[in-house]
């Protein structure tokens, strides 16, 4: 199978370039950017020297559409709405990790992105690819929407309690802490070494884009939930997520059972890795792959459930869940090119 990366130049275009690199049963075809054209990407990543012997090349999507299979979009949010009909017209497979698709609501999209959203009839098409809670063959679909990385860690944190209405609605507390490559490559006062070195600081609060990604999917599975609390911080490391989610549960229980509960829901996952009773992750440990780790604790003096859970914001996040949502897409093993551990430390 033949794949296109447009948007190649990003961090997380550059991690999709590492991951099918060495896929197996997919060749990258071609790598597509705004800028740079006829330039190795090694140019800008010294990294890959004569590894990544494909040059930047503008993105011209009616013939791109002739000749790949599959087309991975890492742009910018309001450039794959304008892209991807081309490539659907030609049976080709779209996989978007912008979130122009994500928001089925064009009025919520507009809020929290400042922008106009894609036509309907995409949004509808769409499939919202949270991997492990995917509820339809996607093997038959053609557009998958990538989730952001801050709702793929709390999503997959909180899906087990939603599943089994376990928590008060109303209750969820989401506070999140991210390295700085989720911001992407742009250069910022907020993400100068100066400013994040040493240094811990909240931003967005209650402002943040993916706040709007995560109610949609909670009140898909519970609409009972409404509006949640959800507060992210950056902090002075290059990858990594951790998500601490906070809830009421609606009846007195144990750790041990709602332990249970989320083992019961992860156990055919192989990407999610629950941790004993007591054991917490941390970003490290998932580092450079495509695993979410979880912990779960029950205090029973407050009747709270607390769950923490880290990803790699550029893998499990972004690139890597792609991968895996093509590989699930494509008909292969879900696991193919992804099957790598963590590097540590």
């Amino acid at each position: 199978m033949k794949a296109a990366i447009i948007g190649a130049t990003g961090y997380g275009g550059v991690e999709l370039v590492r991951i099918l690199h060495q896929h197996p049963r997919v060749s990258i075809h071609s790598i597509h950017a705004t800028s740079l054209h006829g330039e190795l990407l090694s140019e800008t990543y010294p990294h890959m020297q004569d590894l990544i012997k494909e040059t930047l090349q503008p993105a011209n999507p009616e013939e791109l559409a002739k000749q790949v299979d599959v087309v991975f979009m890492a742009t910018p949010s309001g450039v794959a709405m304008n892209l991807t009909s081309a490539f659907l017209d030609n049976d080709v497979k779209v996989i978007d990790l912008s979130g122009d698709f994500r928001i089925t609501d064009p009025d919520v999209y507009k809020q929290w992105y400042g922008i106009d959203a894609a036509d309907q009839h995409l949004l509808e098409d769409a499939v919202y690819g949270l991997t492990e809670w995917v509820n339809r063959d996607i093997a038959e679909k053609q557009l998958v929407s990538n989730p952001g990385c801050y709702p793929t860690s709390a999503l997959l944190g909180l899906a087990p309690l939603m599943k089994e209405n376990t928590i008060e609605e109303k209750t969820i507390i989401i506070d999140a802490k991210t390295g700085v490559s989720g911001a992407g490559k742009g250069v910022s006062q907020a993400t100068h070494f100066a400013e994040t070195n040493d240094n811990l600081k909240v931003y967005k609060l209650n402002q943040h884009q993916h706040t709007g990604e995560i109610e949609q999917i909670l009140n898909r599975w519970n609409p009972e939930v409404g509006a949640v609390t959800f507060t992210t911080h950056l902090v002075p490391m290059t990858r990594g997520i951790m998500t601490t989610m906070y809830a009421t549960v609606k009846k007195q229980t144990t750790a041990e059972q709602i332990h249970q509960l989320f083992q019961k829901h992860y156990e055919d996952h192989y990407f999610v890795r629950i941790r004993d009773l007591g054991k917490f992750p941390s970003t490290k440990e998932v580092s450079g792959s495509n695993f979410c780790d979880i912990g779960i604790a029950y205090d029973e003096r407050t009747n709270r459930v607390t769950v923490v859970s880290v990803i790699d914001n550029l893998v499990k996040g972004a690139s890597g869940q792609a991968v895996q949502n093509m590989n699930k897409m494509l008909g292969f093993d879900e696991k193919t090119g992804l099957d790598f551990l963590p590097h540590f430390p």
